[in-house]
């Protein structure tokens, strides 16, 4: 049978542990930048054949290169490990300033 003293520490340190989930830090993604505005939209691009089974779509998209928002065209790409998905590159505002995360595979 457990005695008071050691029902209030496991108490404590349950609550102890409830405040420290609690708390959430937003910090940006490693590979997210301040840039100046927003992209142009989107150029109208077709797609082609698979050049072999197995690769994946990468829709073209506006990175941000040197200062400047530079179009990147869509292409056939292999993924680096089975299951891996690619994650569109994508432009956001937080706290007013104008951010853009790169692409990459998850």
């Amino acid at each position: 049978m457990k005695t008071l003293s050691e029902i209030k520490l496991v108490g404590v340190l349950a609550s102890g542990l409830l405040g420290i989930t609690g708390c959430a830090v937003y910090t940006e993604p490693l590979d997210a930048e301040v840039v100046g505005d927003g992209p142009p939209a989107p150029l109208v691009e077709t797609t082609v054949a698979a050049p072999e089974p197995g690769f994946v779509w990468v829709d073209g998209y506006w990175g941000w290169t040197g200062g400047r928002w530079e179009w990147n065209r869509g292409h056939w790409n292999r993924p680096p490990h089975a299951g891996a998905v690619w994650v569109h590159p994508h432009y956001y505002v937080r706290n007013g300033r104008h951010m853009y995360e790169h692409g990459h595979w998850r």
